[in-house]
């Protein structure tokens, strides 16, 4: 039997526990401790809940972080320190610059890695590979519908609840979606790390009142060709903010905990 730590216990993880195959065990979750009362009422006796990696009694197989921009800045370091492996999902975090090279640094000196997820974005491995040869461009679109942007940055570049056609609301470079979007723009940050960068990847996006899911089309120029990938996600029901697939990617990595093929 396989364990695994997650940090956060919101929207998306609950939908990560839920569908943990029978050979995964989630043993701990890191919350805040506000959250710790709550959160062990939840999860019961057989889950401790505690506010901070060191409290950890035991050793994980894989530590989860779904805890949004602040908690992986809060924990990973903790993590890295105690040489867990690390998957990340709330890539965004890497948009500042001076916390990814903090990162980079210290998980060297501690000999640990972090393993990036891909989220809501499928292609990522095509990227990766096609940046060895070298990438001229990468282009990044994201549609959603006017709710799944509320409660961020687009609420002050538009009015979401008047808009009756898609809208293009922000134009820029991957570091300033991530940064002004945390909560909707991990997407560009992942396609960013694994292509041109965070300030050469370009992004644009958009409001529309016509859609039903969360559009992501990504379109890759390069000594190896060309590559333009769309695909249609749908929103969790518990947070429209986050994709399903998001989710999917972090069960995902537990399943291939113990998997002896791993693609």
């Amino acid at each position: 039997m396989k364990k695994v730590a997650f940090i956060g216990y919101g929207a998306m993880a609950k939908t990560v526990h839920a569908l943990l195959p029978e050979s995964i065990q989630l043993a701990w979750v890191v919350v805040t401790e506000a959250g710790i009362a709550a959160t062990q009422q939840e999860l019961g006796a057989d889950v401790q809940v505690v506010s901070s990696i060191d409290a950890i009694t035991g050793t994980p197989d894989l530590v989860l972080e779904m805890a949004g921009q602040p908690g992986l800045k809060a924990h990973a370091k903790a993590v890295l320190q105690r040489k867990l492996p690390l998957a990340v999902i709330s890539v965004g975090a890497f948009a500042d610059g001076e916390f990814e090279q903090d990162i980079r640094a210290f998980a060297s000196a501690q000999g640990a890695q972090l393993q990036i997820l891909p989220g809501a974005i499928a292609g990522i491995d095509g990227i990766a590979a096609a940046r060895t040869m070298g990438l001229d461009k990468v282009v990044y679109q994201g549609r959603k519908q006017p709710a799944s942007w509320k409660g961020s940055y687009a609420e002050q570049l538009v009015d979401l609840d008047a808009l009756t056609e898609a809208t293009v609301f922000f134009r820029g470079s991957a570091r300033e979606a991530a940064q002004r979007f945390p909560a909707n723009a991990n997407v560009a940050a992942t396609i960013a790390l694994a292509g041109v960068g965070m300030d050469k990847t370009e992004v644009e996006l958009i409001a529309d009142p016509a859609m039903t899911r969360n559009q992501h089309r990504i379109r890759a120029e390069g000594a190896f060709g060309e590559m333009q990938i769309e695909m249609q996600g749908v929103a969790l029901a518990s947070n429209p903010k986050t994709s399903t697939l998001a989710a999917l990617s972090v069960v995902r990595a537990c399943y291939q905990l113990g998997d002896a093929l791993v693609i």
